[in-house]
């Protein structure tokens, strides 16, 4: 075995980032609790876009959306793009993918085509082929759907039928949409893709454990995801009455852009900014009787405890292989998930932390120190250099994350002073983006004068938008000018300069 190190990459699919036992105490994770005891936990981590896609692309190439092009949901990350698979890999690194991907979008067009769209999702004669290669992953195996939904096919129909369930469209929607569960799944939890992630996670790792190179592996989780819908025992496991939704605090939207007030009607008009037939997510009545809310929440912590049981799995797989010593293990997701917090469910174009701040664990035994946390601001295009510095691998110079393996390991107190998030839904009218540092927020959009800015350590909550009160001009001037300076500071070039003229 080499002495490079195995790199495990755990993720969810919007999670808030208090879904966690560590910081919800009614939430049960008793796994993800100790692999944060076991390394450090990283509090002010943040995404790169509150989408998917975006958000996923720049993880696997270290630049944020506008620059690798999958700006949105619908839009694809182009083959061609150099991925930290493709860099490991030329290292000498196995890579491999288990369940959710979504580079890709859901339908395909001749001048954008997509393996996860349909018909193709459910063609089990090309997957049962088809194992890649696909963006620097040597071997794939994938899940589109969530929950109940339609798009159930790929690897995970295969699996479910070679585990003797034939019939497996019958516990998913119509192929219209048509006929959805409601909270308790009548699938049987040893058919569940959490399931699938998990065991077919595990074999990528015995298989690892045979092999005479290191390893890259993304063990990548559906849930919590909505529909809120999943098998017993996870569905009854938490009781509705005991869980806290968030509130909207009265007034406190008054102050923000019309798209956040539009939430709390119940026919809003979004169509001046629906400049496509596309959705835009989150545009829509965001309003909900408590006692339905209480029920998703129930089955949103249901999800996380099942993952939950699954990282429990893979974390024991790798003591039981010997791997655990040689083997970074990061834990985070793709974007977080309102939760009934500012009157919002869900996601969308709103850049309250609830959205935009992921849950992100780290550790490397001998290199991570046990028990450690920072509040030092963490990008999730931060983490494929900072694998590839774990690796001993050069960083290229294309990529705008930076390395974190020394403010993680202790000898660094932060690598950097800001985040920047994007979010550009539409072509022009729903583009919005937001800079945080240590202290403040401030969030502009495109060809409009209204905007957000919060202080957030003497408003957490972030329920007083300061943004146009004349007291906090100066401020306002201030993080403008910090937010101009890094958009500069987060321009890369491919090639370094090495002559004069």
């Amino acid at each position: 075995m080499t002495d490079k190190p195995n790199i495990l990459l755990i993720t969810t699919d919007q999670q808030h980032f208090d879904a966690l036992g560590s910081r919800t105490p009614l939430l049960k994770t008793p796994n993800l609790d100790r692999l944060g005891s076991e390394g450090i936990v990283l509090d002010r981590a943040y995404c790169p876009n509150p989408l998917c896609s975006p958000s996923r692309s720049s993880i696997i190439t270290g630049q944020y959306p506008s620059i690798h092009g999958c700006w949105t949901i619908g839009t694809k990350l182009d083959e061609e793009h150099e991925t930290l698979g493709e860099i490991l890999g030329d290292s000498g690194y196995s890579t491999t993918l288990i369940g959710k991907a979504h580079f890709q979008p859901l339908a395909s067009q001749p001048d954008q085509t997509s393996l996860e769209a349909m018909p193709t999702l459910r063609d089990l004669d090309f997957w049962r082929e088809f194992t890649g290669p696909y963006y620097g992953f040597d071997h794939i195996e994938l899940a589109r759907n969530h929950a109940d939904e339609r798009w159930a096919g790929q690897h995970y129909a295969l699996w479910m039928e070679e585990k003797g369930l034939t019939n497996w469209r019958d516990y998913f929607q119509n192929e219209d949409g048509t006929n959805p569960r409601r909270h308790s799944w009548d699938l049987p939890q040893e058919f569940h893709y959490t399931n699938f992630v998990r065991e077919r996670s595990a074999h990528a790792l015995d298989v690892a454990a045979g092999d005479q190179k290191p390893f890259f592996l993304w063990a990548s989780f559906q849930d919590p995801h909505p529909p809120y819908v999943v098998p017993e025992p996870w569905a009854s496991m938490y009781d509705p009455a005991d869980v806290d939704p968030g509130t909207l605090t009265p007034g406190e939207l008054d102050r923000m852009p019309v798209w956040h007030r539009l939430t709390q009607e119940e026919n809003p008009d979004y169509s001046p900014w629906q400049e496509t037939p596309h959705e835009n997510h989150g545009f829509g009545s965001h309003l909900i009787d408590d006692e339905e809310l209480r029920k998703n929440i129930a089955i949103y912590y249901g999800m996380m405890s099942f993952i939950d049981d699954a990282v429990g799995t893979l974390l024991d797989r790798l003591d039981e292989l010997g791997m655990t010593e040689n083997t970074l293990v990061v834990f985070t997701t793709d974007h977080g998930h309102f939760l009934g917090q500012h009157g919002l469910i869900a996601k969308g174009a709103f850049h309250y932390e609830d959205l935009l701040r992921v849950p992100m664990l780290a550790r490397f035994p001998g290199r991570i120190p046990a028990g450690s946390q920072t509040e030092s601001l963490q990008s999730l295009i931060d983490l494929a250099p900072t694998f590839l510095a774990a690796a001993g691998i050069p960083i290229p110079l294309a990529m705008q994350g930076v390395n974190q393996l020394p403010v993680w390991e202790g000898s660094e107190t932060r690598a950097r002073d800001h985040v920047l998030i994007e979010n550009r839904h539409q072509p022009t009218r729903v583009h919005i983006r937001t800079y945080v540092d240590d202290r403040y927020k401030i969030t502009l959009y495109r060809d409009e004068n209204y905007g957000e800015m919060f202080d957030l350590q003497t408003d957490p909550g972030e329920v007083h938008n300061l943004f146009n009160e004349p007291e906090h001009r100066e401020l306002r001037a201030e993080l403008l000018a910090k937010f101009m300076n890094a958009e500069m500071v987060r321009e890369t070039s491919r090639y370094a300069r090495i002559a004069v003229a």
